[in-house]
């Protein structure tokens, strides 16, 4: 710990967040509905520390503050294993769902801020109120929030932007984290979309190449050859981010530009040097991957200040409410047949739920979780996070645009 009894340091935190992770393990082994309605571990565990969390801020005035500096890190290790494992040729196969998704997600940010900014108008507050209740908060996420509050204040008279776009992706990314299970369940459950037991499909996201290494334990040389092409492509993404922004002033986040860098190195260094082991669609990267992504959101999920939400207004409670029924809604009556109607289509109903209201990190723990009960799901793990992390960005930014007015 550190100066303040209850802020807890760097290492400690993280630790600390691989316990609430086996937390939120033995929680949904316990309690059938979280297990039923395949709400991920790191949710489980992370929300519930967070509310003790809050029931200590409201009984002793003490906030308990948790140090996220490896967060970020965690972040960029698993969209970079994402990008080594994608290959061209499985996304020219891709192509066509792909396509779909990208316009059917573009449709319904359009859709979000016309919910957003038609209750505000309705109630009498401006635009960038009803935006920050739309595709700055909820799919832009905390970073998006941030970014556009000072502007909001500044030049659209929306006071308190910044902290009520916090607050509003905070209450996003719950409602991400709790929606997609039980949205996945009902697709597969009531509306058929079962995986077919003579189809089978290969392992989600982490895709196994050969038999070989489908049967090949996990060593300490691959992991530590694994690390390292992450490393390497992380920096690269980190020297991309930078070149963009100093260059032409686009300003990608640094996740995206990693999952960006991982895709090329991946279809190319191996094609030079052949002879090379390459860690892509190994178990050793499958690991690696899945532990950023558990301790990630596990970290993200437990350090959430839920007394801040409590300063939502009451126009912005009532536009988030609306805003969880149309995502639900738009899953299961637009995303589902659109992809479909199969199995792919439902878990991609889980996944567009977390990065609808909150990130893709989310989305993907969303999947993972649906997928751990009923089966792999390939195509919907290739697919939604080369839309929400590469397209979504750069479409939100001119959309926010439209909405504002130019």
């Amino acid at each position: 710990m550190t100066g303040d009894a209850l802020s807890f340091d760097e290492f400690v935190s993280f630790n600390l967040a691989i316990l609430v992770y086996f937390l939120g393990v033995r929680l949904n082994k316990k309690i059938p509905f979280l297990r039923h309605y395949n709400i991920p571990e790191p949710v489980s565990g992370g929300l519930l520390v967070a509310a003790l969390a809050l029931i200590v801020y409201l009984a002793f005035d003490k906030a308990i503050g948790f140090s996220l500096q490896s967060r970020d890190y965690l972040l960029f290790v698993f969209f970079t294993a994402i990008g080594l494992n994608a290959r061209f040729a499985d996304l020219a196969k891709g192509g066509k769902p792909l396509l779909i998704l990208l316009c059917l997600t573009v449709g319904y940010m359009l859709l979000q801020n016309a919910v957003g900014t038609g209750i505000a108008a309705a109630l009498g507050l401006p635009t960038g109120f009803g935006l920050l209740g739309g595709t700055i908060s909820l799919v832009g996420g905390h970073g998006t929030a941030i970014a556009w509050g000072p502007k909001l204040v500044a030049d659209y008279g929306v006071v308190g932007a910044v902290e009520i776009g916090a607050a509003t992706a905070t209450l996003g990314l719950i409602a991400a984290s709790l929606l997609g299970g039980p949205v996945g369940n009902y697709l597969i459950e009531r509306k058929g979309a079962k995986p077919d037991p003579d189809r089978p499909e290969e392992a989600p996201m982490i895709g196994i190449e050969t038999e070989r290494e489908a049967v090949a334990q996990v060593t300490h040389t691959g992991l530590m050859r694994s690390l390292l092409v992450l490393n390497i492509a992380i920096a690269l993404g980190v020297g991309l981010q930078e070149a963009l922004v100093t260059g032409i002033g686009l300003d990608l986040p640094i996740f995206v530009c990693c999952l960006f860098c991982g895709i090329v190195l991946s279809n190319t260094v191996p094609l030079v040097f052949k002879k090379m082991t390459w860690p892509a669609r190994s178990q050793s990267l499958a690991v690696l991957s899945d532990l950023a992504l558990g301790i990630f959101l596990t970290m993200s999920l437990m350090s959430l200040q839920l007394w801040t939400i409590a300063g939502l207004a009451g126009p912005m409670m009532l536009i988030l409410a609306t805003q969880i029924v149309v995502a639900a809604l738009f899953i299961v009556l637009v995303v589902y047949p659109m992809m479909g109607r199969n199995y792919n289509a439902a878990v991609l109903g889980a996944g567009f739920a977390g990065f609808a209201l909150g990130a893709t990190p989310t989305a993907i723990a969303n999947m993972t979780a649906v997928t751990k009960r009923y089966g792999p799901a390939t195509q919907a793990f290739l697919i939604l996070p080369l839309v929400s992390a590469f397209f979504v960005d750069l479409a939100n930014a001119a959309i926010i645009i439209l909405f504002l007015g130019g």
